[in-house]
């Protein structure tokens, strides 16, 4: 009794979803496979800082990753675990596990998606696109197709009850799901005053005027929370619940409008071709058309610029090329490019690693890990590298005028994430020590750091390499720090 109590779905009720009553299952080999999973999962996520701390994890990092020894629901559920891990530890195990279960989700959703696109128009629900798109632009929410359409049964029930105080006898009121089409055109007309009413007097949904570029508004699922959205998503729900009633709609992309036809004619087809959101948006697009040469050479531009995956470059460049030869020229000019980035990345030594025994060291004044906060601008952050002069370009130099501050950029200048999600540059005499320190919320706080200790962070094994004696350094102003203040 006992091994079955530790072995059984219940230990873990994420995977639930995955066993039935019914199934016969020996919960001793899948308790194994579960804990294989935790095991491998975890040495991966532990690899990750030590190999992409330098730069952002490129695309072909997770390759590894696609070729698990073992069920990928079971990986899942330990990168969960790791996310939901209490306190303010194990930052960057958090941060990479993060980033590797929102790229397992979104290859399955993207696969997900091929399969939607290749069934037969009159098999395709414009709802379970509408979701399709969501779930990938949002992988680690919380989405899915049956709490999506059971809202919009909710509204059509809504729009049912108004229905039968005007016609109680109305054939909407007995369908379900679509089931029926009503065939008077009257009686449509009394469907659509009935979900105007409820849609727009009772529920208060609206267009976003202020806001109309916001993502937000195009997430059915946000959609429906926000009761806001744009012409194409508010057009799918109202369409989705037509349909629940008996009314067929049809969408119209027009230049720069997304309209509904009110008909009974035989469908037509629409698409929308609405950074992470551009790179995600290429990717559905080009899952849709994948020999479309512009969009094909806006995604291997996207990905040479941010100097990713250049070996994906390569091969989206030479695909463009046996598409339309016109592009060579294009092409060939990026090709040299990626090819000159390859061999320079091949030639890379170690990581550069900052002793402040050295003499060109001698004025910086704070480390990483310290919280401060910027004397101009208000802005609280914390330190995750720095240098003893400013190391940006002459143009950039200019730009922020850093030849009008009293040491010009002759002084050490520090890299911070800040409060409101940015990264800046920021000189020595523009920092401060902040009073009352307080965590950072920033995305990429795990990837410098390990742990918030209250009073300033504490960087993690690559961190710590690069400014061995920061950390020491740190612990000695903070202390120093607060006893002064105490006195």
């Amino acid at each position: 009794m006992t091994l079955f109590l530790c072995t059984s779905p219940y230990r873990w009720p994420s995977l639930l979803k995955y066993y039935t009553q019914t199934d016969g299952v020996s919960w001793l080999e899948e308790y194994k496979a579960r804990h294989n999973a935790g095991l491998e999962a975890q040495r991966i996520v532990a690899s990750f800082s030590k190999r992409f701390f330098s730069e952002h994890v490129p695309c072909d990092g997770f390759s590894d990753i696609e070729s698990l020894g073992c069920p990928s629901h079971f990986f899942e559920d330990e990168l969960m675990c790791i996310l939901n891990m209490e306190g303010r530890k194990g930052l960057t195990w958090k941060y990479y596990a993060k980033k590797i279960l929102y790229f397992l989700r979104q290859q399955n959703i993207l696969k997900n998606l091929k399969e939607y696109l290749q069934r037969p128009t009159d098999q395709q629900s414009f709802l379970e696109g509408a979701v399709l798109i969501d779930q990938y632009c949002n992988p680690l929410s919380d989405i899915c197709l049956r709490g999506v359409q059971a809202q919009v049964e909710d509204i059509a029930d809504q729009v049912r009850q108004v229905l039968r105080t005007k016609n109680p006898r109305h054939p909407s009121l007995a369908s379900k799901a679509g089931t029926l089409l009503v065939p008077e055109v009257e009686l449509q007309r009394q469907v659509l005053d009935a979900m105007n009413c409820v849609l727009y007097e009772q529920l208060k949904y609206k267009g976003n005027e202020l806001d109309y570029y916001n993502s937000l508004n195009s997430y059915i699922h946000q959609v429906l929370i926000r009761r806001t959205g744009i012409p194409i998503s508010l057009s799918v729900l109202y369409l989705s619940i037509a349909r629940q009633l008996g009314v067929k709609l049809e969408p119209v992309n027009f230049p720069s409008h997304f309209l509904l036809r009110w008909c009974q004619g035989k469908e037509g087809e629409s698409t929308d071709q609405s950074y992470q959101l551009l790179r995600d948006s290429l990717d559905l697009y080009l899952a849709m058309y994948p020999d479309n040469v512009q969009h094909l050479m806006l995604q291997a531009r996207l990905y040479f610029h941010l100097g990713i995956w250049p070996e994906k470059v390569l091969d989206i460049l030479q695909h463009i090329q046996a598409l339309d030869p016109s592009q060579h020229g294009t092409a060939r000019y990026l090709v040299q490019h990626t090819l000159e980035h390859i061999e320079r990345r091949k030639e890379e030594v170690g990581p550069e690693v900052k002793h402040r025994a050295e003499e060109k060291h001698k004025e910086v004044c704070f480390s990483v890990g310290l919280i401060m906060k910027h004397k101009r601008y208000g802005y609280n952050c914390v330190i995750y590298g720095w240098d003893p002069t400013c190391m940006m370009g002459h143009e950039w130099i200019r730009n922020m005028n850093v030849h009008s501050l009293p040491h010009g950029p002759h002084q050490p200048f520090y890299n911070v994430l800040v409060e409101d999600g940015s990264c800046r540059y920021a000189a020595q005499e523009k920092l401060e020590y902040i009073s009352e320190p307080r965590e950072i919320p920033h995305p990429d706080i795990g990837r410098y750091f390990s742990e918030f200790t209250g009073i300033h962070y504490l960087p993690n094994t690559e961190l710590e390499i690069r400014y061995p004696e920061d950390l020491e350094l740190t612990r000695a102003t903070v202390q120093k720090i607060y006893s002064s203040g105490k006195e």
